[in-house]
């Protein structure tokens, strides 16, 4: 085998398995990884380093135990990494808000208990924008962190510690939640692979701030990798009920398909035009063109379709939001033991960042209850329309109107997350997929969009793409 932290976990599994390589060896060519470049990036904010030994100590013991031809965990002895709003037994889960900053979680969230299960090992928690509701991870509690290709460019949010720590190889995968793009921005700015799954797949239990009510339909919890063909075993391996979260118990009977089943020739391929507040950079657009044609040389029908009426998407999407749960920002904080979030605390005796402190301004801004159900009413006429428009093909979209920011770049311009949050408020499953790096040496992507229960179609255009285009780059080649 080559370098250990440039595998897939599938790689990594079968060869733990074999006893191609000890888990133990894995483990620690990731820890040493880890300890020299995480410094300069702030991805993994509380580690388990010591746990992960003893743990893939006890993976090898399993594997030299088996007898011949005994199932073993599929995921056995592999390492990962999961954003800190996610429970880990023994971890913190703050996402971010200094009064949760001493918080213990005395037992795992249900996706993550699905994958120790198969075998993996987690490594540590990785950083988050407070509440998970900001694309860029920065909180009081560790600081911001930076993308895996420049520091001075900004890691994406709300799972930015998660990109950039798969992207640098740090775990072949880890686990984010998406409610506006928080997987798939963190997966475009670091360039790696992340998939938003069709809402209520995978349970959100145990994921903070919880979601409830309509916001579930907007929630997402899925993986985040650096190679595609671990996004559907992962994928299976989360997914199912938990009687925490309601949305996933009524989908508990939804069927995963199979990526390798999709027959590419003559697959329905749209790509869409108008719908961008900002123009799109022309490297960004181009990628994109490179996705179609290699989809179209594959036999598919790449299709023109003008999406200027999803410009409404955002503002639709932000009224959703707000208004399909009786949770509040405010409401939220004063259960994490803040007294009384007040506007008028300065920066300097505020313990929340500027985004936290706009959210708290737009909540106290009434909307008449006739205009929010005529946006609900719209809201779910725009998804129909997507959604048709989608068809039993895939659409192909930027991710984000340019390549990875500087540092605090995103707050001036919040609309730019449009690209992203149209799916979300459509409930609809995605795969961001990268597209190499462009003239800057910053990853390009593109989004495959899906209708609702077809995530293996998408998931099968980001593995054709990984093999037409190259996929995921190594950001720290000469480390």
């Amino acid at each position: 085998m080559g370098a250990l932290t440039e595998y897939s976990a599938l790689e990594l599994a079968a060869a733990i398995r074999a006893g191609e390589v000890r888990s133990r060896d894995v483990i620690e060519a990731q820890i040493e990884l880890i300890e020299r470049v995480n410094p300069a990036l702030n991805a993994i904010v509380v580690d388990r380093f010591d746990a992960a030994r003893s743990e893939a100590d006890a993976a090898d013991a399993r594997v030299a135990a088996a007898a011949a031809g005994e199932a073993l965990p599929p995921l056995l002895g592999v390492p990962c990494t999961v954003k800190e709003s996610i429970a880990v037994a023994g971890m913190p889960s703050s996402a971010g808000v200094v009064a949760r900053a001493g918080l213990r979680m005395e037992r795992s969230a249900p996706v993550v208990e699905r994958v120790v299960a198969a075998g993996a090992i987690p490594l540590g928690v990785t950083n988050t924008s407070e509440l998970t509701l900001w694309v860029e991870s920065s909180n009081h509690v560790y600081g911001r962190t930076s993308n895996a290709y420049d520091p001075r460019r900004s890691a994406g949010g709300s799972s930015g510690g998660e990109g950039a720590a798969v992207a640098s190889g740090f775990a072949p995968f880890g686990i984010g939640s998406d409610i506006g793009g928080s997987i798939r921005i963190p997966a475009f700015f670091n360039g790696v692979f992340g998939h938003k799954p069709t809402p209520g797949l995978v349970p959100s239990t145990l994921v903070y701030p919880p979601a409830s009510d309509g916001a579930l339909k907007l929630l997402g919890v899925g993986p985040i990798t650096r190679r595609a063909a671990d996004l559907m075993p992962l994928l299976r391996t989360i997914r199912g009920p938990d009687e925490g979260d309601e949305l996933s118990v009524t989908c508990a009977d939804v069927e995963l398909g199979d990526p390798g089943s999709v027959p590419l020739e003559g697959l329905r391929v749209v790509v869409g035009s108008g719908f961008s507040y900002y123009p799109v950079a022309r490297e960004l657009r181009a990628a994109r063109e490179r996705a179609a044609e290699a989809l179209g040389a594959r036999g598919a029908t790449v299709h023109r379709v003008d999406l200027k009426r999803l410009r409404r998407a955002y503002e639709l999407y932000l009224i959703a939001l707000k208004h399909s749960s009786t949770s509040t920002v405010a409401g939220i904080l004063a259960e994490a033991g803040v007294a009384s979030p007040r506007l008028r605390d300065s920066l300097r005796r505020s313990p929340h960042t500027g985004p936290t402190r706009m959210l708290l301004a737009l909540e106290r801004v009434p909307t008449p209850s006739r205009l929010v159900r005529r946006a609900i009413a719209a809201g779910r006429a725009l998804s129909e329309e997507l959604i048709a428009t989608i068809g039993d093909g895939v659409l192909l979209h930027p991710p984000f109107h340019r390549v990875a920011p500087r540092h605090g770049r995103i707050i001036r311009r919040p609309r730019s997350i449009a690209p992203m949050t149209v799916f979300n408020l459509a409930g609809v499953p995605v795969t961001q997929v990268p597209l190499g790096l462009g003239t800057s040496g910053l990853p390009l992507g593109v989004q495959v969009a899906a209708a609702p229960e077809r995530d293996h179609v998408a998931i099968a255009c980001a593995l054709a793409l990984e093999r037409a285009l190259g996929g995921w780059v190594d950001p720290h080649p000469a480390v």
